[in-house]
């Protein structure tokens, strides 16, 4: 064999084992094959290094990418200035709102008066100072307390204006009800009516006395005190000295205002509207309201006083002292109805302790805070009368929460809308804030109602109401033709209609 023929051979030789199972094993009757095994990747990652700087630049600095650049520049600053001149046509456009009156702490809520502190508390100052809780629950903005001073009864010569009489308790102890009064956003007001046990609350001489309580003014003023109420104003109001009282108010030291307050009764709508313009008082309680008196009647006193000054001098009351308390009419007039009606006109409601519940004349102050414990008295009619006097509680606290935050309450504008002899509605609005509308029928029968405004829409919702049968809270009512039951009392609302 020569050496080509072994050349040839061993290719062969070769080609054949290549052709063998990577196993080794030579399946019979089968040709042998050849396997190769490759090991690929399983994570195989394919990175994009995207265009490169140079590359970037030269495809940027061509025609169509230089024009669509240019367009959306164009359109960026065209949507720019269009939503400014937009905004600015709104803002043009939109109606202005009315400013905010001045208000003072006394116009925030209701007034509260104890004209008694010992039959409010038996602790006399000093339990006025526990029950601050309770009447910060009622949304109480300000107490008027007393009198309290030292004075017997007639007899001016014993009249001490600066001393608290210590049946009450004693002037640290109302330093201490001012402080923590303060911390709760109570303001204190002083009662420094001289005679208030006797027949003249002046001794028939006010300006006899006008020298000492131009000095208790001060005094007390200077001790924190935030206000001095005087009852039968008019009586010392008229005097020489009265300028001297009353200019003790007008000074201040950048803190909140110092208030003179002042009650009249007996006078009718043109001398208290006479009285208010002459005597200059921060607050003025009038005797105009009597919803057992006519409703037509009642409007135009209303109307009157109110047209004629702010709202901010304007106090309502039906009780005191002198007048006794809310309960103390309710046979003529259910208390709910004449709280209503306080809560909802235009000036500053005034209440006596107990009203908030309807105290009669004579009962104890107890029977307010019994109201917190469930009676154990099996006694119906003791039930039936703690029921009532929560519902008129809660009624009370329902009054007051709206008015300390709605502003068509605060200080909206009052518009008559009916009067009967027996009911009287009206209309509280403030610009462009929520409306509410009040109506009290005090009389035995239904009325009916024909409201006629330019504001009023064709229905309204339920706030407050005393005849839940009927005028169910957050239900709708027509105000077509609107009837109320008797002895009834409602406050709705409805939105602006702007």
């Amino acid at each position: 064999m020569n050496k080509d023929d072994d050349m040839k051979e061993v290719e062969l030789n070769e080609m054949d084992q290549e052709k063998q199972p990577m196993t080794g094993e030579t399946p019979t009757g089968t040709e042998k094959n050849g396997c190769v095994k490759v090991k690929v990747p399983e994570d195989t990652e394919v990175k994009f290094t995207g265009l490169s700087k140079e590359e970037l630049m030269k495809v940027a600095g061509t025609a169509g990418w230089v024009r669509t650049r240019w367009v959306l520049l164009v359109l960026f600053w065209l949507g720019w200035v269009g939503m400014l001149a937009g905004a600015i046509v709104i803002i043009v456009q939109a109606p202005r709102c009315k400013p905010i009156p001045e208000m003072n702490w006394w116009n925030e809520g209701p007034l509260y008066q104890i004209s008694d502190v010992n039959a409010f508390s038996e602790n006399g100052i000093k339990g006025v100072e526990e029950k601050l809780d309770y009447l910060n629950q009622m949304k109480v903005k300000g107490l008027v307390l007393g009198p309290i001073h030292t004075v017997q009864e007639n007899q001016p010569t014993t009249l001490e204006l600066t001393s608290i009489n210590p049946d009450f308790g004693s002037e640290e102890q109302l330093i201490s009800l001012l402080e923590r009064a303060h911390r709760k956003g109570i303001s204190i007001v002083l009662d420094l009516t001289p005679n208030y046990e006797g027949a003249s609350a002046w001794f028939n001489n006010a300006a006899s006395v006008a020298e000492r309580l131009r000095e208790a003014c001060v005094y007390w003023l200077n001790k924190g005190v935030d206000g001095i109420f005087l009852s039968h104003l008019n009586d010392i109001a008229n005097t020489e000295p009265w300028p001297s009282v009353q200019g003790i108010f007008n000074k201040t030291d950048g803190t909140k205002k110092r208030a003179l307050m002042g009650s009249v009764t007996g006078l009718l709508t043109d001398g208290v509207s006479h009285l208010l313009n002459h005597s200059s008082v921060d607050l003025l309680l009038t005797g105009l309201l009597d919803p057992t008196e006519p409703g037509v009647k009642q409007a135009q006193a209303i109307q009157t006083i109110y047209s004629d000054h702010l709202q901010t001098s304007l106090g309502w009351s039906l009780s005191g002292r002198t007048q006794g308390s809310l309960a103390s009419r309710s046979a003529a007039v259910p208390v709910r109805l004449y709280q209503m009606l306080l809560f909802t006109l235009p000036g500053t409601p005034v209440f006596n302790a107990g009203d908030e519940v309807g105290l009669k004349a004579g009962e104890k102050p107890e029977a307010i805070w019994d109201l917190e414990s469930q009676t154990e008295d099996d006694n119906a009619t003791a039930k039936s009368i703690q029921e009532e006097r929560t519902a008129v509680r809660d009624f009370f606290k329902a009054l007051s929460d709206l008015r300390g935050k709605e502003r068509s309450l605060l200080h909206g504008e009052y518009i008559s809308l009916y009067s009967s002899p027996t009911s009287l509605a009206f209309l509280r609005l403030w610009d462009q804030s929520e409306r509410f509308l009040v109506a009290l029928n005090w009389g035995s029968d239904s009325v009916t109602m024909t409201l006629t405004n330019s504001d009023l829409p064709a229905e309204a919702k339920v706030r407050v109401s005393t005849d839940p049968e009927n005028l169910a809270v957050d239900s709708k009512v027509s105000l077509e033709k609107f009837e109320l039951g008797p002895k009834q009392a409602v406050l709705l609302s409805y939105a602006f209609p702007g």
